[in-house]
This record gives structure tokens, sequence and C-alpha cells, in this order.
């Protein structure tokens, strides 16, 4: 029969970890509104179980790229108790300095390429345009460090991918890719069920990424300025890759040509015509997915999802099925003293710590290669189909 778990079990465990999507932190300056999804969302009482040290070892940590987003600095790093930022860099020398002062640290590196030549850095976090990320990860990774970087894995290229996808293979080291839906509240609820069997094989899923840019916004050497919206798809793809660990086997998808200037093919280096794609997916366990990245609707923006499984279905943080998931705790693991939720779903201090507490337990990370490239290939293919009119084409698989 149907079950709706009962409002005090529920609530119980919704309510440890509610509470950071939708609560705003201070007020920005009127004139200096934050870029979606880097308003501070991780108000509030700390929810889920305590942080536990898992060592006292401080891992020495070099970070790079200090552009528009400020991302460098915006995932904690600099204050969490096992690492210690041991050098940063960035191309532009006055960002560079604003991320040394960000991050306490007194070593800077006019590049990433330079940094990666220090012995003492064992791992780095790139935070560099998008385009960079590929290249410069397998530079890390080839002069032995540990890789975070942030979304997508590669630009574009299927190419990069297997390269991508080789060199860690080939290193031994951990990568992670900082995709931030992984840890919004309620992808991580629904990654909690579907581990424990709540919702059997996923029938459906959705994933919705709004991004509204009626302008595009500054960029080094201009790479958002256009490009396709599926080559950004990590957020969306998210809601099926990060909640099962699954990856898509093929996908139809179609674009409508954008009304925004910027976004008209002729406009753009990538003579891209979209400004929005919705992709129609098929999952490996059988299922379905629809997966969209909209760049040119005005309205309500960010990251969403929904899963409908055999068993029991997930809006939110509402759960309705046969499974009985009443024990389960849904909430997030309570963050390390002084490493802030931030922004994203206040998602930001929890992919810090999972990357951090992955290299001190020396196992492989939550967000790991074959995610991060089973997520962004997608979106790769997607935007392939898109350009042919909605025909269906195979997608790369991508395994541990």
């Amino acid at each position: 029969m149907t079950h709706h778990i009962s409002r005090r079990g529920f609530m119980a465990s919704a309510a440890a970890g509610a509470g950071l999507l939708g609560m705003a932190g201070a007020a920005p300056a009127a004139d200096k509104a934050p870029i979606q999804g880097f308003d501070d969302t991780g108000g509030g009482a700390p929810k889920g179980k305590p942080w536990t040290p898992v060592s006292e070892r401080r891992i020495r940590v070099g970070i790079a790229g200090y552009g528009l987003c400020k991302f460098g600095a915006a995932f904690g790093f600099q204050d969490h108790p096992n690492v210690e930022v041991a050098a940063v860099s960035d191309l532009i020398p006055e960002r560079c300095q604003e991320l040394a002062r960000a991050c306490r640290c007194n070593t800077t590196y006019p590049s990433l390429e330079e940094l990666v030549k220090d012995p003492k850095i064992e791992a780095v976090f790139i935070a560099t345009d998008a385009p960079s990320h590929c290249r410069l990860a397998i530079d890390a990774l080839q002069h032995g460090k540990h890789v975070a970087s942030a979304v997508p894995a590669v630009w574009g290229s299927l190419e990069d991918a297997d390269r991508l996808f080789a060199a860690v293979k080939a290193s031994g080291l951990n990568y992670m890719m900082f995709e931030t839906s992984a840890f919004h509240e309620d992808c991580y609820a629904m990654r909690t069920i579907f581990q424990a069997g709540g919702f059997g094989k996923l029938v459906y899923t959705e994933g919705e990424y709004y991004h509204y840019l009626p302008a595009p916004l500054d960029s080094y050497k201009g790479w958002r300025m256009g490009s396709p919206p599926q080559w950004y798809p990590t957020h969306s793809n998210a809601y099926y890759v990060c909640v099962t660990g699954g990856s898509f086997t093929e996908v139809s998808c179609l674009g409508m040509p954008s009304h925004l200037e910027y976004l008209h093919p002729e406009q753009n280096p990538y003579k891209n015509p979209f400004g929005t794609e919705i992709a129609l997916l098929r999952t490996g366990e059988g299922g379905m997915a629809r997966m969209l990245v909209s760049k040119d609707t005005p309205g309500h923006g960010g990251e969403t999802g929904r899963v409908r499984g055999q068993k029991g279905s997930m809006l939110g943080m509402k759960f309705d099925g046969t499974s009985d998931i009443a024990a389960l705790d849904l909430a997030r693991t309570q963050l390390p003293p002084n490493v802030a939720p931030g922004g994203h779903g206040g998602s930001h201090g929890h992919l810090c710590d999972e990357f951090v507490t992955s290299i001190l337990k020396e196992r492989t990370p939550l967000v790991n290669i074959a995610w991060a490239l089973n997520m962004t290939a997608a979106g790769i293919v997607a935007h392939q189909s898109a350009l042919n009119g909605g025909e269906w084409r195979k997608i790369p698989q991508y395994a541990m």
C-alpha cells in the first residue's frame, strides 16, 4: 500500500537537515548582488551528526583561480582544520594577491603550472576558467598532486574526457569534481534514501538548472560568451548521477533558439544558437531522465530536481512511498569548526570537507572521476544531439 512517512518521523529527520536552502545570509549591497548561487545560504543552527576529526594531519593545498566568482576562497579550504593553504595562483597579479589575502597565504605563483612544481604541495583546487580545467588537472596529477576541480570536468570535448579519465586512473591519486548539487540538502537526502533501498530502481528523474543571463558574465578570454547550455550540465545531471552513482547511456536533446542577441550563433565564438537545451536521457538502470539547462528564461532560478522510483518518490525534502525511511538520518553531517556551509545550497563547505577527508582516509571521494565525467559527457553529447534535431546518440561510459 502507499505509505506516507509519519509527520513526526519525517519532520524529525527533515528538520535535522533542513534550513540551509533559502536561508539568506547578510544582505549584500544593492549594487553588488551576488552571482546566482553564491549568496550565503548556510545560516541557522548546525544540524546533523557532529563532525568528527579523522586525523590531526594538515594537508598542504594549493589553490588556483580568483576570477569573477572568487571561487578559490569560496569553499573554505583556508578555514579547514586539516588544511594548510600552502600557495595560491592566478594569472592576473592583482587577483593573485587578493586570493592570497583571502586564504591567509604568503606564497604565490604566477600560474598553476608553476605552483604544481612545488614539492611541498600535496593537493590542488582548480577554480580557473572552465576550458582550462582538464589541462590543468592532468598537469597537476602528473606532478603527483591530488586534484579538486570546479565544474565541469572538461569543456565540450569527449576526447578530453577520455584523456582526463586515463590520467586519473594512471596516477592513483584522488580526483573530485566540486559539483554543488551533490551536497544540496535534498540531493543528499535522496542519495541516503536510494542507498538504503528506499526508492528501488529509479523510473524517472528530473534535474533543472536555471540561470538567467540577459547579458554574458565576464570571463577569462570570453569563455562564457554564448557557450552551449548543456556544456555546463552538472548542476542538473547530479540529480541522477549523485543520487544513484549511475550514468546515462543515450540522449535525445532539443534546443530552442534564444531571444538574447549574444546567444545568436553569429554573435558567439561557439556558433551556439540555443539559450535553453532540454535532454531526455536513458539511464543505466533502464529508467528515464529529463535534464534542463536554461540561460534565457527569467524568473525562478537555481538548481532543483525530483526522483520517482518503483518504491517511492521525492520532491524537495518530501518523500512519499511504500518504504519505511523514518529511521534514516537525512541530515548532512555538521562541518568542522569555522568552516561555513557557504553558497549553492550550503554545499561549499561540505565539498571541501569531503575532498580533504577522502585524502586523509585514503579512499575515493564522493564525486569521483567516473561520476564527474558521467555528468559532464552526457551534456556534451546532448548538445551534439540538439544541433542535429534531437537525434538519439550514445553516451560514453566511465566506471571506477
